[in-house]
């Protein structure tokens, strides 16, 4: 996958794992917490492949 590619999947996993997060807290739901807490943490790391990838042109 391109830098774009990974970069736009990760800002999705955060955003989906905010949300989760969020209903997580207002239904007093630990798993769906965690869930979301997991999801961001993915969408971090996508972003961060993403980044590399950039500075190394794709090569990586």
């Amino acid at each position: 996958m391109g830098e774009l590619v990974d970069r736009a999947k990760g800002l999705t996993n955060e955003a989906i794992g905010n949300t989760k997060q969020a209903l997580g807290k207002a239904a007093d739901n630990e798993e769906l917490l965690a869930k979301g807490i997991k999801q961001e943490r993915k969408g971090e790391a996508q972003q961060a492949i993403g980044k590399v990838k950039g500075a190394m042109g794709d090569k990586v």
